[in-house]
């Protein structure tokens, strides 16, 4: 139990009961150093800790960004040259980052174990506070920019990890259109800078420049510690005090974000984002429409103007979207309303339009919004969207991240602003039951009024397509580098030179093993030997298998409906994906779409169509595929789940040309981005589709065949409006033709319910369904989906980006290998030393990683990279780089303890129940998986070393596939079977 009382060192501010998120708040000031402490005490065993700054830059070189890579790369404690990685590498974490918003830098980090946990404050602490930055400008170089020139004859090149992952970044038109928007709205405050980096102002940050802002900001004064979980607090914040703050003085840091003065009246302006050459330019623009909303500091607004984004333009049928739609401007409307800075702004951005439309475009939003404002905001829409979100902050899943991380997110929102107010964002259900309370009061539309209609702190923005854009940006930044050596002299140039080769000897020069010894770390003796243990508790039905999952939900029903794929034929995969777009958001025979997407939120946590992969990990001939529908809901509301998930799959319309063509578009946008911005992943899909059955029916579902698909179907809609409504009705018909299994998680206490329902929808089905007589082989429930492979090839897809996501793919045992647990600790040596080291430390990729699964699918793999012959180089270096693997015992034990902190992340119950069905289905059984566990504890260098021979066996015959820039596709041609646009 925390005794503030016992702290000699620290004030204490105030306490806070929050019952909402099941915490005690304690607001503390350190007194000597001013540093700012929140405490959130509980019974959570998932351990956060988070030291902040408030970074509020005052132009776009990206200084905070830089600051964020360079300050993880050694300090006065822990000298050695990256102890980010030897802690990925070395510990426990269940969460280990930093993260550059526009006006803070944060420092998170998680474990479950005490010790680990402590070790991973220390390197942090250490880290902000007494950086090897000073000492070391190499540092500075290699995260941020530096100029290389590797012979004088050659030619000048910027380079840097940030430099590379920030022309990645505004490579994206979407992130393009939304820092326009930011700096437009707040042309005189920190938010007109770019935090993370413009890629053409990077190079005007001198090193001095970058050192005076550690020396400003990174001070206990203008720092925000947070702390979470079940701990011992006292014994924290006495270590805080003697190992750190009391180290410093409480000095002034004037670092406050101002508001920015409204406007007078709108802003219009415009500006360019580049496309392909084989992009359109007509109606290919973005409209967007901008307010400024109030501060993140009043919850209550924040909270409803969340939920009035959700009901005006979100959710299926809300009214702006659709009153856009209906007038043609745009093929896609997206929508986005963020509090995380001190004045949120509320954007409405239309894809896909005419530039001249802008006016018109104003008109109807102003036009629409007014109506609403007149006639009210549909109140069922609100009840629904308030309890889903309500819903979702009870239920506080957010995959892998721990819920005490986004809390400490989240309470930044109100804490940077105003010191006193850390824990606003922590009382969401107080404010929920307010907004609920002021329905149809005119409250939501007294906002709509005020912060929309009448608000003149507002933009209209055009960004208008530019085919050579990339290209200009690309010349520009090759004639100031031409520019700058006209400037120098012989004895400059071999300067560069010689700086160019010094920079690459610090990287390729290994930490000393003193340096490396001082990083902190677990034994082999502090893991687990046992594997977590998953539930799978079988009920064969008449109709159905049902797996419960028995795992504590706090009253949540997690029901996963799924019906046998095989029967759907391989040329019609496509079709699947689109049926999975389609559910669910078009009319039932009982609800338009719009009502049930109303009734959906209004009495659950969701309900949505899902595609589940199976591929058996002990026969890599079997793969299974299912289709069905996810819902998650309070138990009480398990019936009416049943009753809706009858509705969709027996009674949706899928001939509804007017939703049908608003559903493609929309994909279309949408696609077409994610797919670009995650070109890693794109890639390594798209390479593996070749002979991998998981990578193939992924691509035909949702990745690169399956865009390709889109665009076709929309290029030519009026002709094949008859052939989508057949196609996807004989799809669906064929899905709900296959066996069924229900995998839910939750209490025993409701099988009887989900069994009835189960047991009344799959009476509709036509056509008769055998159950597995005991269910007991999961295996082979699902058929087997027949699959024939297309031909491998080299492939290049061109984007408007200015770097590369680089891909090589193979199958390890198609050549006879076999795979054993080492594999799973080569992953972890490939993605932070080998590949580290040689793509992203010295060739200034953002990121890399490399994969060897049970089957045999081999990926290796980077991101926002600005080489793309030499990365695969690097890769096809890998076996040799095996051969003489060498580690002291202290590395390999990292190596096995970075992995099975990877493998025992905590999961929330859903994810339990979700993994646990996975294993199940894929043959991973309890022995399969202790005997994997066995042997990543016991795994050797001379084990690792062994795998040389399987990854050879991988990259014999494997493939290569190249996402990105045009200009560095074109120059290495040679590499490819065929080259064409994404």
């Amino acid at each position: 139990m925390f005794d503030p009382e016992k702290l000699q060192s620290y004030e204490l501010i105030k306490k806070e009961e929050l019952p909402d998120v099941l915490s005690t708040g304690w607001l503390l000031r350190h007194k000597k150093s001013g540093a700012r402490i929140a405490l959130l005490e509980n019974k959570d065993e998932n351990k956060v800790f988070n030291i902040a700054f408030r970074t509020t830059p005052s132009n776009s070189t990206g200084v905070a960004h830089i600051m964020e890579h360079c300050v993880l790369c050694g300090s006065r404690k822990y000298p050695a040259k990256d102890p980010f990685i030897e802690l990925v590498k070395g510990s426990m974490n269940t969460f280990l980052n930093a993260m550059t918003y526009p006006d803070k830098t944060m420092y998170p980090v998680a474990s479950c174990n005490d010790r680990d946990f402590a070790n991973l404050m220390s390197v942090y602490m250490d880290a902000v506070f007494y950086p090897n930055i000073y000492t070391r400008q190499e540092i500075f170089r290699q995260e941020g920019w530096h100029y290389e020139l590797d012979d004088p004859e050659g030619e000048l090149a910027y380079n840097g990890v940030v430099f590379n992952e920030m022309k990645g970044a505004f490579s994206s038109a979407d992130e393009v259109v939304e820092r326009e928007i930011m700096q437009r709205l707040f042309p005189d405050t920190t938010y007109h800078h770019e935090s993370g980096g413009d890629p053409a102002c990077i190079p005007d940050l001198t090193y001095e420049e970058f050192l005076e802002f550690h020396r400003t900001y990174y001070h206990p004064s203008n720092s925000y510690i947070y702390l979470y979980g079940d701990m011992d607090f006292n014994e924290r914040l006495e270590w805080l005090d003697r190992e750190y703050l009391s180290d410093f003085d409480r000095i002034s840091v004037d670092s406050e974000v101002t508001i920015q003065e409204p406007f007078e009246k709108m802003q219009v302006c415009e500006t360019e984002y580049p496309v392909g050459d084989e992009d359109p330019v007509e109606k290919n623009a973005y409209l967007t429409w901008s307010a400024v909303v109030g501060t993140s500091l009043d919850t209550k607004l924040s909270n409803a103007f969340a939920i009035l984004e959700y009901v005006l333009l979100e959710m299926p049928g809300a009214p702006l979207k659709e009153a856009l739609l209906e007038e043609g401007l745009g093929s896609d409307i997206m929508s986005s309303y963020d509090s995380g800075t001190l004045q949120p702004g509320f954007s409405v951005i239309a894809k896909g339009a005419d530039e001249a439309d802008s006016a018109r475009f104003d008109e109807v939003i102003r036009k629409t919004l007014a109506k609403i404002a007149d006639e009210g905001v549909d109140q069922d829409a609100l009840k629904a969207a308030i309890n889903l979100m309500e819903f979702r902050f009870r239920e506080a899943d957010y995959g892998t991240f721990p819920k005490g991380l986004m809390y400490g997110v989240d309470i930044f929102d109100s804490w940077l602003y105003d010191d006193g107010k850390p824990f606003d964002y922590l009382w969401s259900l107080r404010d929920y039951d307010f907004l609920k309370s002021q329905i149809g009061t005119g409250y939501f539309e007294g906002l709509i009024r005020t912060w929309l209609l009448e608000n003149p702190h507002c933009l209209l923005l055009t960004a208008i397509p530019v085919r050579s854009l990339t290209e200009k940006m690309q010349e520009r930044e090759a004639a100031r580098l031409a520019a700058y050596r006209e400037t120098l002299g012989e004895e400059q140039i071999r300067a560069l030179v010689s700086e160019t080769k010094a920079l690459h000897e610090y990287q390729e020069t290994p930490s000393s093993k003193e340096d490396l010894e001082k990083i902190p770390m677990l034994e082999i003796s502090d893991l687990n030997r046992e594997i977590r243990k998953f539930s799978n508790e079988i009920h064969p039905w008449e109709s159905a298998l049902m797996v419960r999952h028995d795992f504590e939900t706090n009253g949540i029903a997690y029901i996963d409906l799924l019906f046998d794929a095989a029967a759907v034929p391989q040329e019609d995969l496509v079709w699947l994906g689109l049926l999975r777009t389609m559910l669910g958001s078009v009319d039932t025979a009982s609800y338009s779409y719009s009502q049930l997407s109303t009734a959906v939120g209004s009495r659950t946590g969701g309900i949505s169509p899902l595609i589940s992969i199976f591929p058996d990990s002990l026969d890599t001939g079997r793969t299974s595929l299912a289709f069905g529908l996810r819902c998650r809901t309070l138990t009480q509301e398990i019936p009416f789940c049943f009753e809706i998930m009858e509705e969709m799959l027996f009674t949706s319309d899928l001939a509804q040309e007017k939703r049908l063509r608003e559903l493609l578009f929309k994909q279309r946008s949408r696609l077409g981005t994610a797919l670009a911005s995650s070109g890693n992943a794109t890639a390594v899909t798209r390479c593996m589709s070749s002979f991998s059955a998981n990578a193939l029916i992924s691509d035909q579902i949702g990745g690169v065949a399956y865009y390709d698909f889109v665009r076709d179907l929309t290029d030519h809609f009026d002709e094949k409006k008859p052939l989508m409504a057949q196609k996807l009705s004989e799809t669906l018909a064929r899905v709900l033709g296959g066996k069924v299994l229900v995998s839910y998680t939750g209490s025993a206490d409701h099988l009887e319910t989900i069994r009835t329902g189960t047991g009344h929808l799959v009476s509709r089905c036509a056509q008769k369904r055998e159950t597995a007589a005991s269910g007991e082989d999961l295996t082979k429930y699902f058929e087997t989906y027949p699959l024939s492979f297309p031909e491998p090839v080299n492939e290049a897809l061109r984007t408007p980006g200015q770097v590369q996501y680089v891909a090589r793919c193979g199958n390890f045992r198609k050549n006879g290998a076999s795979y054993h647990g080492a594999m799973t600790v080569l992953r972890t040596i490939m993605s932070f030393d080998y590949l580290w080291n040689n793509v992203r430390v010295t060739g200034g990729a953002y990121g890399c990683g490399g994969n060897l699964l049970r089957n045999g699918d081999t990926s290796f793999s980077s991101y926002r990279d600005p080489n793309l012959r030499r990365t695969d180089e690097v890769f096809r270096g890998i076996p040799d780089y095996l051969d003489s693997f060498d580690p002291d015992e202290r590395d390999m034990t990292k190596y096995i303890i970075g992995t099975i902190s990877a493998i025992d992340t905590p999961l929330t119950p859903s994810a339990l129940g979700s993994v646990s069905m996975l294993t199940a289905l894929d043959g991973r059984t309890d022995e399969v998986r202790q005997k994997t566990r066995d042997q990543i504890l016991s795994a050797t260098a001379g084990d690792i070393r062994a795998l040389a021979q399987q990854v050879r066996a991988a990259l014999e015959g494997s493939h290569l596939c190249v996402v990105g820039s045009a200009a560095g596709i074109e120059a290495d041609k040679e590499l490819f079977d065929t080259v064409r646009e994404l």
